[in-house]
């Protein structure tokens, strides 16, 4: 695969159907460089025709059991393959990172981005292997035993089928991998969608499978312009599940189509979590906005954009946030100098636009950033911002922004924090920051959140993730992350 730099536009077959490279036969997709604006690469979209024949190969697949029905051990060993291709290939999928979405290459981000996410491929085979196929239902001895019979009962853990997973242009190789690799290792057929903003690292998949030599129609990649083809994921009979990563509003319309089919659903869905500062822990808060704004430009669904610190210190600390952020270095992903870089398109910029000005006539003050940085002429770039707000009833409290946009509101006691945390339709994670661990752990298990930080974070393949309410449905990665590609079978045997 060639290194996408400069202004060179690459067009090949990248499509993966049935255990080929095929050319698409739809609409073309441009991709674009985010930190120039340049349109660098071009892929031939999947026609509806193609996405079709890519389920159908999926569904074939499953009907013949050359996956499903192997020992999980034989299907670890093959994509024990696929994950070798990836660390062989990482400089490729890094460049690509970089050009498609933006990843700064001197940051944290991309280890994030690309060594992570190979590692956590790893990580869940090696858990996937720890869990049983079948276990025993715990009945008690009265029903065990009735006269001259003896009755076992089983639970038996079986693939879902055909896994439409749909994934999102801000961590496209990692999402992808989760989705990709806990499917199949759970013995599903997969047809990988990725965003058309960001496809290129996720199409590497298909060689990656093909290097592996998977059987035909267990793995199928497909990118598209559009969405005809994601609609005829979510209501095709023959998909048994979708594994989608996105907003709120698309999660919401990938309901109302696997609704009639009664599909399995993982959704990660839209946050606006919260970042709660104890007053023991004050002196933390200075970095409150970089954790927000600054990792991959503030385009990260857990990002912490609200920030409650007690009302008394909270000039001190946003004059701090201010001064943090004074440092940041906004440029290219490729720069070496570089520590934030840009929004993945125009539309985004403009969004954070619109949303600063709405917070502002609704009464926000802006402490600092709040525009296109002046220097920068080409690319998609937003300054770090940060929003003084008195309450959480201005927008830009209420909605997820998905840029650098945070805004610091102030609390009377932790009971008022706790309230204004928890007074969101969204509840994907939360960080909670404080000396006294007790106390901390404490409040973060009063928030209402599918997950919670408390003075850090590690992400874990063995540690899921998941959203409630408007957040989303299921988890992903750990145990639940696993056994949500699984439909559960209880058996029962008398003797």
């Amino acid at each position: 695969m060639a290194n996408p730099s400069g202004n060179q536009r690459r067009s090949e077959a990248s499509l993966y159907i049935d255990g080929a490279f095929v050319s698409g036969l739809g609409a073309p997709v441009d991709v674009e460089n985010p930190s120039d604006g340049t349109i660098f690469a071009t892929v031939q979209g999947a026609s509806a025709a193609q996405v079709e024949s890519a389920i159908h190969a999926a569904w074939q697949a499953r009907q013949g059991g050359l996956w499903s029905g192997r020992p999980a051990a034989d299907r670890a060993a093959d994509l024990s393959r696929m994950i070798a291709w990836f660390a062989d290939n990482k400089d490729v999928i890094e460049d690509l990172l970089v050009a498609e979405a933006g990843v700064v290459r001197a940051s944290l981000v991309r280890a994030g981005q690309l060594d992570a996410a190979i590692q956590h491929a790893t990580d869940l085979i090696e858990l996937f292997l720890t869990l049983p196929e079948i276990e025993d239902n715990p009945l008690p001895l009265r029903d065990r035993f009735k006269e001259v019979s003896a009755i076992q009962s089983l639970r038996r853990y079986e693939s879902v089928g055909v896994v439409a997973a749909i994934s999102a242009y801000n961590f496209p190789f990692v999402i992808s991998m989760w989705k990709t690799i806990s499917a199949l290792i759970a013995g599903n057929s997969v047809v990988l969608r990725p965003s058309p903003l960001a496809p290129l690292s996720s199409l590497v998949f298909g060689e990656a499978a093909h290097t592996a030599n998977l059987p035909a129609g267990v793995f199928n990649v497909i990118v598209e312009s559009g969405a005809e083809g994601a609609v005829l994921l979510g209501t095709d009979p023959r998909v048994d599940m979708v594994s989608f990563t996105g907003s709120t509003k698309v999660g919401q319309q990938v309901m109302v189509q696997a609704a009639a089919t009664m599909k399995r659903l993982q959704l990660e869905l839209g946050g606006k979590s919260a970042q709660i500062f104890l007053p023991d822990a004050t002196a933390l808060a200075s970095t409150a906005g970089n954790r927000a704004c600054v990792p991959h430009s503030g385009q990260v669904c857990v990002a912490g954009t609200r920030i409650f610190v007690p009302q008394d210190e909270k000039e001190a600390i946003m004059a701090a946030i201010a001064q943090s952020l004074a440092g940041v270095v906004i440029g290219p992903a490729d720069h070496p100098a570089t520590t934030m870089g840009p929004l993945i398109n125009g539309t985004a910029v403009r969004r954070c636009e619109a949303f600063v000005a709405d917070a502002l006539a609704s009464g926000a003050r802006l402490i600092c950033g709040g525009r296109r940085p002046p220097n920068l002429d080409h690319g998609h770039y937003f300054e770090p911002t940060i929003l003084d707000l008195p309450d959480c009833a201005n927008v830009a409290a209420r909605e997820e922004i998905f840029g650098p946009i945070a805004c610091v509101i102030g609390y009377r006691d932790i009971d008022h924090a706790i309230e204004m945390a928890n007074d969101t339709p969204y509840g994907l994670s939360g960080h909670v920051f404080g000396k006294d661990l007790s106390r901390a752990i404490e409040v973060a298990c009063r928030l209402r959140t599918g997950s919670v930080n408390v003075n850090g974070s590690a992400l874990s393949a063995f540690a899921s993730g998941g959203g409630q309410r408007l957040s989303g449905v299921g988890r992903e990665r750990g145990i639940e992350g696993l056994r949500i590609y699984q439909e559960l079978k209880c058996i029962t045997v008398v003797s």
